[in-house]
């Protein structure tokens, strides 16, 4: 899936509800807790993560390149 920045980034809780990872920001914390979600192919728990175009977002079967 491509997803179209307009910002100069989006938080990585901003990111997966955008994408319907997650239903809503609540769901975030938990989801990051109990799911293994990659950024650029490392780990990453942190909410808000900053995600720039080029990154490219992994989880559960589901791959998200920022353009």
């Amino acid at each position: 899936m491509h997803f179209k920045l307009r910002d100069e980034y989006i938080k990585l809780e901003q990111l997966l509800k955008a994408c319907d990872v997650v239903s809503s920001g609540g769901q975030v914390k938990e989801y990051l807790a109990n799911v293994d979600c990659f950024v650029n192919g490392e780990i990453e728990t942190r909410r808000g993560r900053k995600i720039r175009v080029g990154d490219i977002v992994e989880t559960e079967g589901i791959r998200i390149e920022v353009e």
